[in-house]
């Protein structure tokens, strides 16, 4: 029961990203595909995984342990702390204490985590910034 509910949520949400996405304007740089294309990919796939578990549901699902799921709500906040940090820190920063943090909760040590997430966010601002030529927030440090 437990997975149509869950599958009815995600099929919801999908169509409301669908409709959110309509909304985009259109920008004068726009390319070929337009600027809604990812987000409906996004909620194509994410409907497809909802219809899923409301066909073929788990009969009888496993739910985690109640420390587990304070875990997952924990990491839930830490992304929500990140998109709220993102402007004040800028990226590199915000990036580099999420994807750290997440790979710790993920079972790397303590200085795994931190080269991981120092490596994740200079990586990725390498490509989208300096290769891509993507704007990317910018923090205290001007990067």
């Amino acid at each position: 029961m437990s997975d149509r509910i869950f599958g009815g949520i995600g099929l919801m949400l999908s169509l409301l990203y669908i409709w959110r996405a309509t909304l985009i304007p259109d920008s004068f740089m726009s390319d070929a595909v337009g600027p809604r294309a990812f987000p409906y990919g996004i909620a194509a796939v994410m409907a497809l995984a909802s219809i899923w578990f409301l066909i073929k549901p788990d009969p009888e699902p496993e739910w985690p342990r109640l420390g587990r799921l304070a875990e997952i709500g924990f990491a839930a906040m830490v992304m929500i702390a990140y998109a709220q940090l993102l402007p004040e820190l800028g990226f590199v920063i915000s990036t580099a204490f999420a994807a750290a943090y997440l790979t710790w909760r993920l079972g790397s040590s303590p200085l795994q985590s931190v080269l991981i997430g120092v490596g994740t966010s200079l990586g990725i601002y390498a490509i989208f910034h300096l290769v891509l030529g993507l704007s990317l927030a910018r923090g205290p440090l001007g990067f």
